[in-house]
């Protein structure tokens, strides 16, 4: 399988993925073509951004077509419903551009049907969802994959004044999608680009595991001081494994003054927000004071309860959050029999076959206080007849 891997380390736009799209390989008479009769001329031309080279790829209307002559939603949505392309197609390029219409909306309070796209062009928006997709369809790449999005900082001016970056529409567009911050002042990541990425990446975090085929650049029409202003798309085959990868977030803190009875509350006030897991290891700080690492495990989106969970009910006046990838087998759940009744089995695959089988502790506890017996009786039977699973 062909995948592409978007690193966004300073910022993302429609026309940066075109270029990088045609650096990739992607003639530009292909992405011209998928564009059916939509009245646009797309140029490409070899720049350098920061001492790097890149492609930039410009979105020219016809005069009859001012960019800005098409700037509502439905004008928009009406005039891609005229163009022909495939079903699938199609359906990506409308929700693309419904994504915008949604982020404007809730950003000016009105419904989407009134909304008007200000910081967008008309037909150079179009162009840019649609020929993205065609040109993704035409490099054959099936799956896109994406780093977090970065935001930088300052002020842009709009039709509405001074806005502060990032624009109000991409932080819609982000949200609930991983960002980071980067040192840089001025528009990095606009609508379309936040649209097209938050629509189409299957993940987001680091490189997924792939054989790197080709490296291209598609080059921003800014320029910004001491950075490259480009978009490094990368292109290879996904290679083929058992193991699920997961983004997730560590929370942890260094506690040297709490009462070490009330620790169990702590873990339970992790769980209850949300931690994966959570653990307590003995460590040793300054001056020799012995201390606790107190670390929880959690998806990105519980991130921030856990950290409040953990400021809340320790000492702690500061913590630390770092992303990871975690990378797990997949498994399912079955149920065998012993002598005492039924216990659940976690059954882990590799390859297809069973390499790991564990009991749940809960069941066996159950069963051992039921019906008197010990409970590492119960879970050898049980691990016993996880066996003929295997």
């Amino acid at each position: 399988m062909n995948i592409a891997y978007l690193d966004i380390f300073v910022g993302i736009s429609g026309d940066m993925l075109l270029g990088a799209l045609v650096d990739a390989g992607c003639p530009l008479a292909t992405i011209q073509q998928g564009l059916g009769d939509l009245p646009v001329v797309l140029t490409a031309e070899r720049v350098t951004r920061g001492g790097l080279r890149g492609t930039l790829v410009c979105v020219e209307a016809s005069p009859a077509h001012h960019p800005h002559a098409f700037r509502s939603y439905q004008d928009l949505a009406g005039m891609m419903n005229t163009l022909a392309m495939p079903e699938a197609r199609r359906a990506q390029a409308e929700r693309v551009l419904r994504r915008l219409a949604e982020a404007e909306a809730r950003v000016h309070g009105i419904p989407v049907q009134q909304v008007h796209f200000h910081e967008l062009g008309g037909l150079d928006t179009i162009a840019d969802i649609v020929g993205t997709l065609a040109g993704l369809e035409a490099l054959g790449l099936e799956r896109v994959h994406a780093s977090p999005i970065p935001l930088a900082h300052g002020w842009v001016d709009t039709a509405h004044g001074r806005l502060p970056v990032p624009p109000p529409a991409v932080m819609e567009l982000v949200r609930g999608f991983p960002t980071r911050p980067v040192e840089v002042e001025g528009e990095t990541v606009t609508p379309t680009g936040a649209a097209l990425v938050t629509a189409l990446a299957a993940e987001f975090g680091g490189p997924p595991p792939m054989t790197v085929k080709t490296v291209a650049y598609g080059a921003g029409q800014k320029e910004f001081p001491g950075v490259p202003n480009l978009l490094r798309l990368i292109v290879g085959e996904a290679r083929e494994s058992d193991l699920l990868t997961e983004e997730l977030v560590l929370v942890e803190t260094n506690l040297d003054d709490m009462n070490p009875e009330l620790q169990p509350a702590l873990l339970a006030a992790l769980f209850e927000a949300g931690a994966l897991d959570a653990w307590l290891t003995p460590i040793q700080m300054k001056k020799g004071r012995p201390a606790l690492l107190i670390t929880a495990l959690t998806a990105p989106d519980r991130a921030e309860a856990v950290a409040e969970a953990l400021l809340r009910h320790s000492t702690s006046f500061g913590l630390r959050l770092s992303r990871c990838e975690r990378r797990c087998l997949p498994r399912e759940m079955r149920q065998v029999e012993t002598p005492w009744g039924a216990v659940s089995i976690k059954v882990g695959f590799l390859g297809g076959k069973v390499i790991t089988a564990s009991p749940e502790y809960e069941d066996c506890a159950r069963l051992a206080e039921t019906h008197g017996v010990p409970i590492k009786q119960v879970y050898a039977a049980a691990l016993g007849k996880a066996q003929e699973i295997r």
